[in-house]
């Protein structure tokens, strides 16, 4: 055992699973992830979880790998990140010199993505793009399927995919996301747009006019099909029960739903972008998984 591999008495307490033992490392030789999907971290949230850190501790620890490498000395032994880089900066804010940390020897390189990836999802969302970006590299450098990476996630097939269309947004709109300036309903409905021209003349008027979601889509509805200038319409308000229904059928399908009444008839349309969200729409709706593209 490296001597600054110190148990925690405590262990048994703060572990996730009580198998596995916790060391105390220096704070200052556990390297950041070079697989951490998230760029940008909220500096007050870090100062409120790094005061949260001064008053009760670290209270999850750390998830690092042991590596060793050789210098003119010997061997050297450091750790590199693979979950916990918010509660590693904050320790550092709150002055903390050491920190609780679980090893794992020798993970292999996808676990150091999968691992930051999900910690991220689980706690503290990444926005879209940096969530597309970590999708992709699970896709790319490791052969990951849309399902496999679904199931490592936990989303569905269709929002792994539709996740992953994100990175067909002109740069632009690629950057507003990422900064908050459009949501992913907005994205969504630039990509419908076959043009870039197109796709950037409505994220120009989202981020001028602050269009809705709904005014977005209609504005890609009318350019889609070659109609003249859009205007946002006047937004009228839904009856009460409609909107309640159109909101529990989306959480279901994980889908745009529009409840349009005439009288006591009506239309219900469900709204996708994609063969494979189709394919599950069809699926939730007939109590099965298909397979139809």
């Amino acid at each position: 055992m490296n001597q600054n591999e110190i148990p925690n008495p405590l262990a048994g307490m703060a572990a996730p699973k009580r198998d596995l033992a916790i060391f105390w490392l220096e704070a200052e030789k556990i390297q950041p992830n070079p697989y951490q999907p998230r760029r940008s971290f909220d500096e007050t949230g870090l100062k409120e979880l790094a005061d949260s850190i001064r008053e009760y501790g670290i209270l999850e620890p750390l998830i690092v790998a042991r590596v060793e490498k050789e210098v003119p000395t010997g061997r050297e032994v450091e750790y590199q990140l693979m979950a916990g880089e918010r509660r590693l900066m904050a320790a550092k804010i709150a002055g903390l010199s050491t920190v609780p940390a679980i090893i794992r020897e020798n993970p292999e390189e996808r676990q150091k993505l999968e691992i930051a990836l999900i910690e991220n999802i689980q706690r503290t969302d990444l926005n879209g793009m940096e969530r597309a970006r970590a999708f992709a590299r699970l896709a790319d450098e490791f052969g990951l399927a849309q399902r496999e990476i679904a199931l490592r996630v936990g989303k569905s097939r269709e929002s792994v995919a539709n996740t992953l269309r994100l990175l067909q947004l002109p740069s632009e709109a690629q950057k507003a996301l990422e900064e908050g300036k459009i949501s992913e309903g907005h994205a969504r409905a630039i990509l419908s747009l076959s043009s870039p021209e197109k796709q950037r003349a409505l994220l120009g008027d989202v981020l001028t006019k602050h269009l809705t979601v709904r005014d977005a889509e209609e504005y890609a509805r009318v350019h889609g099909g070659g109609e003249a200038r859009f205007k946002p319409k006047i937004e009228v308000m839904p009856d009460p029960l409609s909107r309640e229904v159109e909101t529990r059928l989306e959480e279901a399908l994980g889908a745009k739903v529009e409840l349009r009444k005439r009288g006591q008839k009506g239309l219900l349309v469900i709204g996708f972008h994609t063969p494979e969200e189709l394919d599950a729409i069809v699926g939730k709706i007939c109590g099965g998984e298909t397979t139809l593209f």
